[in-house]
């Protein structure tokens, strides 16, 4: 069963009400709370997604799946496991060693949330297959992380097919989501290639109906 994760990332400022409970209605699984410190990506995205994350919080019971592109994880972990996260997913890259990658894992499972783990474009999806048994999700970024309405780097889809191989093999539990170019072109390849839940954020937000292009992602 693929689930579709909708990013607010390139949200309308003004528009966030009607929004959030348009895609309830057009039943999303996921709203995708993108976490941006400004430096271990450029955009600044924290406090903007903080208001939102407690918002949605209030206004709809949709499952928050939050996305932390940052130095910091310990502390941003603390900020959002006030809003009751899904899921909470953190960047290998931002961990300086396996100690601090298991710290990360435990503190997450401390919140009642589950565990992602992402890995950029450039990094090698081997580097994660030590934490799969540990962790619920493996996010695959199929851009480079930082900003919305990119197009999707076509090498991804073999790293996706590495990594469901892997799971299929060790007979793991742990669902693929894919981020970036999301769109009604790419989402069969990548579900043909191993991923389960898809992030889509300028493919639904800017279409017509929410409800008709969640579902045509899906399928």
């Amino acid at each position: 069963m693929v689930e579709v994760s909708t990013s607010i990332l390139s949200l309308k400022q003004g528009e966030e009400a009607e929004t959030f409970l348009n895609l309830e209605i057009a039943k999303t699984d996921y709203i995708h709370i993108d976490v941006m410190d400004g430096k271990f990506v450029q955009k600044d995205t924290y406090n903007k997604m903080r208001e939102n994350a407690e918002y949605i919080r209030r206004l709809t019971n949709l499952p928050l799946d939050i996305h932390l592109m940052v130095e910091d994880i310990e502390t941003a972990i603390n900020v959002f496991e006030v809003v009751e996260p899904n899921i909470i997913t953190f960047h290998i890259e931002a961990c300086k060693n396996e100690e601090e990658v298991m710290k990360n894992i435990n503190r997450i499972k401390q919140a009642h949330a589950r565990v992602g783990i992402s890995v950029k474009p450039n990094t090698p999806v081997e580097e994660i297959y030590r934490y799969l048994p540990y962790i619920h999700m493996v996010l695959i970024m199929t851009v480079e992380p930082g900003k919305g309405g990119q197009t999707l780097i076509t090498d991804m889809i073999q790293k996706i097919e590495k990594i469901k191989k892997h799971i299929d093999e060790e007979k793991i539990e742990v669902d693929i989501e894919v981020d970036g170019g999301i769109n009604l072109v790419t989402a069969p390849k990548v579900k043909e290639a191993g991923a389960n839940i898809l992030v889509a954020g300028v493919a639904i937000l800017e279409a017509v109906d929410y409800k008709v292009i969640i579902e045509d992602l899906k399928e």
